[in-house]
């Protein structure tokens, strides 16, 4: 696993200090919240000694109240007197305990009953908290038992009453004041096991965070150094391109990123001279071409460009990652670059004007780096690889790029032969099913057309932006004339039958899109075997145009999505001409006749994805249905 880029950026000085750093402020953070809680600790044995207190006051009144009456003083200047006493101890005991009690209720003991120099703020479990609402409510009910038995008159208090009270109820207050000690002592217990706790899993905690620096550092000195080594001598066996992974200390990073530059270097040159020949079609062979570049150098867009049959301008003949349409163009700097016959590195900030550097500019590419191809096209050729940055090529990926572009130049000629022969078959067989339907005229032209507006306005839906591209625009406009080839197989007696077809007739009408589909695999077949694939979208249209978005259709009831994209396009473009053109059994449909029927057959016969990418293109749509209308 390649360490977090992160680690790469750190030297080892700094990994090691930053570990032991890091271990030593997780001990005194540990050592600190201890010490804290251990402090707090002191606090609980104040509230324990409080509950302390409360025990021995509450043993205490009911046994001076035994002591005076087992006296059994007479009424005397002597008892008068000790029994003043006795009232005054009482109360002062009672007046403590209150204070105590309230404390503990309020939740905030007073400084000066702690005898420290603040308040002390208590918090309680729930055992503590239920204890306490008892102790607090039978201690006001003692109180207000004692003073009932004083007596109402304030100057002579039935003492002899009081003291009898306090022998008969003083058990329950001992009994209530015990159970708050035990309460609380059993609280404090379990802080304290609380606390234990803590300092295990601490020291647990350091142990594991050691443990973790030492895995740290396994893994980003003594593993990385160990595999480095590895792969110094699996690339001096012979074995190119194998990657050291990357580091996890600056020291060893520096060491292994020249290493793996050079080793990815040379067998990427290898990788691309040995594949660059598999591409199945033009857009395939680009699509790898790039992928392969920006292993070396910065590509946002790609393009070949040849020049036209007068040899006086260039058209784009495949392009990959610029947005923007490449416009035909006489360039200085092209003719530069395929006069000279030497890359050509370009800034379009400081180009001289024209067509290319004004179209560069307009999507957003700052640099450019011509490779002229002298075998694509008589006259001349180009590859053009185009960046976002500014100064992207420095003349080390001139000389690079431009030793791989002789090994490109045989590849795409032949890959541009192929793609020729591909659109002459295409046309052929097209042409050959317009020949056996006369009342095509042109249906065909318009329909492709109107299938790569609707193909155009889809790539601008984020759903689809995966599948449409500016190639699969391409190959939609050269396959769509060939969704009726099967009818190549249908009678005359069928297909030239100027009324309603019968049930027979209607089955056998209904074989064409397979007829079609089965001509067209076995020219896919015969491709494969050369290791290519051109004609797959041709069988998909063939296929499946007669497919219905509800599953109605034919010939295999396909339903939604399971439709190709492809054929639910045909699907539409060929019935909305069909129904704007003139047939011998019927006239011309207007064109909103046409697109009411459409409409309202969206979600039933046809994709509404697709339906509503026609209202969108019909401006397009109706320029080319006036200039080349059946009516």
């Amino acid at each position: 696993m390649t360490p977090p880029p992160s680690l790469s950026r750190l030297s080892l000085r700094s990994l090691l200090a930053g570990s032991l750093t890091a271990l030593c402020v997780f001990l005194a953070a540990a050592t600190g919240y201890i010490l804290y809680e251990l402090n707090l600790r002191k606090h609980d044995y104040q509230i324990l000694n409080l509950a302390g207190q409360m025990r021995v006051l509450a043993s205490s009144l009911p046994h001076q109240a035994g002591e005076f009456l087992r006296d059994d003083l007479l009424p005397s200047t002597s008892g008068d007197q000790t029994a003043r006493l006795f009232e005054r101890s009482v109360s002062e005991d009672m007046e403590l305990y209150q204070r105590i009690i309230e404390g503990f209720v309020e939740r905030e003991l007073p400084a000066d009953l702690i005898g420290q120099a603040e308040a002390l703020r208590c918090n309680w479990d729930q055992r503590s908290t239920n204890q306490l609402d008892r102790s607090a409510a039978q201690w006001r009910s003692y109180r207000q038992g004692l003073d009932l038995a004083r007596g109402a008159d304030a100057t002579r208090p039935q003492i002899f009453a009081m003291a009898a009270y306090m022998v008969a109820n003083g058990s329950v207050l001992v009994h209530s004041t015990e159970e708050l000690a035990h309460a609380f002592q059993a609280m404090m217990e379990g802080k304290l096991r609380v606390i234990r706790l803590l300092i295990v899993g601490m020291l647990t905690g350091a142990l594991a965070v050691a443990a973790l620096i030492l895995g740290v550092m396994h893994r980003s000195i003594l593993r990385p150094l160990a595999r480095t080594i590895t792969g110094f001598d699996r690339v001096a066996s012979g074995d190119l391109g194998f990657q050291v992974e990357n580091a996890g200390t600056r020291e060893l990073a520096s060491m292994t990123a020249a290493f793996n530059n050079l080793s990815s270097r040379l067998r990427s040159v290898f990788d691309l001279i040995e594949h660059i020949g598999r591409g199945s079609n033009m857009a395939e062979t680009m699509t790898f071409v790039g992928t392969e570049f920006r292993r070396f150098v910065p590509v946002d867009g790609l393009a070949l460009l040849v020049t036209t049959p007068d040899g006086l301008s260039f058209v784009a003949e495949s392009s990959n990652g610029i947005a923007g349409g490449w416009p035909e163009m006489a360039d200085p700097i092209l003719s530069r670059a395929t006069r000279e016959r030497m890359p050509l590195s370009v800034d379009s900030a400081s180009a001289e004007t024209g067509v290319l550097a004004d179209f560069l500019r307009r999507n957003g590419i700052a640099s450019l780096l011509v490779l002229p191809l002298l075998s694509v096209r008589e006259g001349g050729a180009a590859l053009v690889v185009a960046s976002a940055r500014p100064s992207a090529y420095s003349q080390e990926h001139q000389r690079f790029l431009g030793g791989i572009a002789t090994q490109l130049d045989a590849i795409l000629a032949r890959t541009m032969v192929m793609d020729g022969l591909v659109v002459a078959a295409v046309q052929g067989l097209a042409k050959l099913a317009e020949s056996r339907d006369p009342e095509t005229g042109d249906h065909l032209i318009r329909m492709s057309l109107y299938c790569t507006f609707i193909a155009d306005e889809l790539r601008g839906v984020k759903s689809y932006g995966g599948t449409i591209d500016r190639d699969y625009i391409r190959a939609l406009h050269r396959f769509a004339p060939m969704h009726d080839i099967g009818k190549v197989g249908i009678a005359d007696r069928v297909l030239l039958k100027p009324g309603r077809l019968d049930d027979e007739e209607r089955h056998e009408m209904n074989r064409h899109p397979g007829i079609g589909a089965d001509v067209l695999k076995l020219c896919e077949q015969r491709m494969n075997e050369l290791g290519h694939s051109i004609f797959r979208i041709g069988i998909e249209i063939a296929q499946s145009h007669h497919e219905k978005w509800d599953g109605s259709g034919y010939p295999d009831g396909l339903r939604g999505a399971e439709i190709p994209l492809s054929a639910r396009i045909v699907a539409v473009a060929d019935v909305f001409d069909a129904l704007t053109s003139k047939r011998p059994y019927k006239e011309a449909w207007s064109t909103d006749k046409a697109l009411e029927i459409i409409r309202a057959d969206a979600g039933r016969h046809f994709d509404p994805d697709v339906v509503e990418a026609l209202d969108r293109c019909l401006p397009q749509v109706l320029e080319v249905y006036d200039r080349m209308k059946h009516v």
